[in-house]
């Protein structure tokens, strides 16, 4: 890896620094608590105004009606002012080819010029950032200390997120898992105790094992519509995060406290929240954002007596500022590798430099339009 940065001399803006798999991780190692506090200040700043979020947009694939890629684009503000795009594929046959199911890069771009400064491996950043944001919730919207917590589909997000909460809330003693499948959840048990000092983990063999004993619980998993009708068996002022938006059903959101990341982009992409605006035509039953819980425009427990559920959509506001996160750290120690003019020099400074060659001229294409 080359340690030269664009800033160290050269023609820093035809330059593009290129951060991957092994970089990422070894820059966001064990920063668990520091990941978690920028993803708190992008929710802060998203509550207050100062971020530009555009819809994501899905490109469904003929391949498989399952397969999907999209493009998450968003600008923050603050002390992040960072731009960029995440552009994520999703492969749920991946899984049984011995591959992940999500894929991804992200791209900054630079707020002097527009033009492209990094490309991240992005599936680690955004495991990163969703299990931050799942963490900083439970921590939230607690209201009781959570001794056994339960964790419904044993992939990698389940597991990051497992080991987020164990900052956020280090009472954490015993985690129940399950899964559709017996050897992903025996995988994830053996890793989860790898990871997690003082901690118990055991495998249900059936939900409802998880409704009883948990007062906390995760779902993760690949579902494309809902499969859960009751949580009767829940305790009262059970948290719930429904990290993988389509597991509950409609009448499951509405009889709990709803709180979202955002109104707008959950209500979607047929989600549970967005089955149940469409079963109710409103959306009174979300309460709040958990940017306002953060800014305390809104309490975090107005009603202990139900079931309280996050559903994040997941906002590349999060993305961008991780990803701005990794690239201020890898500039500051050397991490990375610079493509060295990997855009294209101004057609003006090859005019003034006097080539009487006939040049493609970088945007033309654009001008015409």
């Amino acid at each position: 890896m080359s340690n030269h940065h664009p800033t160290h001399g050269g023609n820093r803006e035809r330059d593009i620094l290129v951060i991957g798999a092994e970089d990422v991780q070894r820059l966001l190692g064990r920063k668990q608590d520091e990941v978690i506090e920028v993803i708190r200040e992008a929710y802060k700043l998203h509550a207050s105004g100062d971020s530009l979020l555009p819809h994501s947009l899905f490109l469904s694939l003929p391949q498989a009606q399952d397969a999907r890629i999209i493009a998450l684009p968003a600008y923050l503000g603050g002390q992040f002012d960072t731009a960029g795009l995440k552009w994520i594929a999703s492969f749920p046959v991946n899984v049984e080819n011995g591959l992940d199911r999500a894929s991804a890069v992200l791209i900054l771009n630079s707020m002097d010029t527009g033009r492209p400064k990094a490309i991240l491996e992005g599936s680690i950043i955004s495991a990163g950032r969703t299990a931050a944001s799942a963490a900083l919730a439970a921590r939230e919207l607690r209201s009781e200390p959570y001794e056994t917590i339960g964790m419904i589909g044993c992939g990698v997000i389940n597991l990051n997120i497992a080991r987020f909460l164990t900052r956020t809330c280090p009472e954490i003693r015993n985690v129940i898992v399950y899964d559709l499948e017996l050897a992903r959840a025996r995988a994830y048990k053996e890793e989860c105790e790898t990871l997690l000092d003082k901690v118990c983990v055991r495998i249900a063999g059936q939900k409802d094992e998880i409704y009883k004993h948990c007062n906390l619980i995760s779902f993760a998993t690949a579902a494309g519509k809902p499969h859960v009708d009751d949580l009767s068996l829940c305790a009262p002022g059970t948290v719930i995060l429904h990290i993988s938006l389509r597991d509950l059903s409609p009448e499951v959101i509405l009889a709990a406290d709803n709180v979202v990341d955002d109104v707008d982009h959950v209500c979607r992409a047929q989600t549970s929240i967005h089955l149940a605006e469409q079963l109710t035509g409103h959306r009174n039953f979300i309460r709040c954002t958990l940017g306002d819980i953060l800014t305390q425009k809104a309490e975090a427990r107005p009603d202990k007596s139900r079931p309280v559920i996050f559903s994040p959509f997941g906002l590349g506001i999060l993305d961008v500022a991780l990803g701005e996160y990794v690239f201020q750290h890898a500039m500051s120690k050397g991490t990375g590798e610079i493509i060295r003019s990997f855009l294209p020099d101004s057609w003006r400074r090859t005019s003034k430099a006097g080539s009487q060659q006939e040049q493609i001229t970088p945007g033309a294409a654009a001008d015409q339009c």
